[in-house]
């Protein structure tokens, strides 16, 4: 098994107990074996029991997924059971939507708070003239207003308002009215604060439940890698009628080079329970005689900074969370943020901003860059 394991990643130009960066060291001999059972899951488990380290876990990742290696090894019989258990049941229900609520988004708006930086964006920064985090942000939160074509007393929904960041700033800058939906009570009681001075109403509601109101915008920003494949065209439903006949509507999102009907297992596990990412196929299908889609916008490269700014400011404020969390979820944590920076830097995760209306633009729309 070891031998197996050193001729994959030696295709990766990756050395067992080798003296680049990138090379992993082995603590413990049964790493060949779970990798090999586990895959993806048994890499990031054997990570958090401390049987490896690399000093650049985001480089090793980007290497394995350079060269294929999860290609390169058999399916085994939990992944077959995994696909048909998703091909056939919708884990995205409104029940199984409130897991990810209580594993990722409930565990504490402090720790987000250190991570994120006083603008709380959970989502992709736009670095195209930005030098720092808080500027990334703030770009992308204007480069959305502008997209939307935000006009003074237009009233936005945000379906999937995170800590409210985006309905504090649209409503600040732009002056129009916001409300905003989120499904983590941490998430609400914060957003909810914030904008209390603010023309912004935040719901602590599932977007299947969203009253049948009518919005000059809607906006959906890292909320739709939550909605599950079985749900995407439920989703845009739900969206349409909410809309105005000349509204516009902008989604952001994660998006796959493959459609799958489920994420990887370790994410799935440990970060984003019952979580995957669309492809453009399963998006067309979604709103094929739904919407006109105006722009497509992909900015992915800009994920690998923005996940290791947040992992600088994690392991920085680390010291403030020790007493609350263990040496377990630190390196849990450092490998979702380091292994998902790889992840885009290898190019196989985009980060997708669609415009789209019902009818389309009568003189067309002019895209912002």
């Amino acid at each position: 098994m070891q031998r197996i394991i050193n001729q994959l990643l030696a295709r990766a130009g990756i050395d067992v107990n080798g003296s680049n960066p990138w090379d992993i060291k082995i603590h413990d001999e049964r790493f060949f074996e779970r990798v090999l059972k586990d895959h993806s899951i048994g890499l990031g488990e054997t990570y958090m029991a401390g049987w490896w380290d690399c000093d650049r876990i985001d480089d090793f990742i980007t290497r394995i997924i350079r060269a294929n290696l999860q290609e390169q090894l058999s399916k085994n019989p939990k992944e077959y059971l995994l696909y048909l258990m998703h091909k056939f049941f919708n884990f995205q229900t409104k029940i199984k939507s409130r897991e990810v609520a209580e594993k990722h988004y409930n565990i504490g708006n402090n720790l987000y708070q250190a991570m994120l930086g006083p603008t709380m964006n959970y989502s992709c920064g736009y670095w195209k003239n930005a030098t720092t985090l808080d500027e990334a942000q703030r770009d992308k939160m204007e480069l959305i207003c502008r997209k939307l074509d935000l006009k003074p007393g237009m009233r936005v929904l945000d379906i999937g308002c995170g800590w409210g960041s985006f309905a504090q700033y649209a409503a600040e800058k732009h002056g129009v009215d916001v409300v905003g939906t989120t499904i983590s009570i941490e998430q609400y009681q914060y957003a909810a604060e914030k904008c209390r001075h603010l023309p912004v109403k935040i719901l602590l509601k599932d977007y299947r439940d969203l009253p049948l109101d009518i919005y000059d915008r809607v906006v959906s920003i890292g909320m739709f890698e939550h909605v599950g494949y079985k749900n995407y065209r439920a989703f845009m439903k739900i969206v349409s009628k909410r809309l105005a006949d000349d509204g516009i509507f902008l989604l952001h999102t994660i998006g796959g080079n493959s459609s799958y009907v489920y994420a990887d297992g370790w994410i799935n596990k440990y970060i984003f329970p019952n979580g995957m990412l669309p492809s453009i196929v399963q998006i067309g299908k979604a709103i094929e005689g739904r919407f006109v889609m105006e722009d497509w916008h992909n900015f992915g490269i800009y994920y690998d900074r923005t996940l290791m700014e947040w992992h600088k400011n994690f392991n920085a404020h680390w010291p403030e969370f020790k007493s609350h969390y263990d040496e377990r979820f630190k390196r849990m944590w450092n490998y979702y943020l380091l292994s998902c920076a790889g992840a885009f830097r290898a190019r196989s995760t985009q980060l997708w901003q669609i415009v789209l209306t019902k009818h389309g633009l009568e003189k067309g729309f002019t895209a912002s860059r």
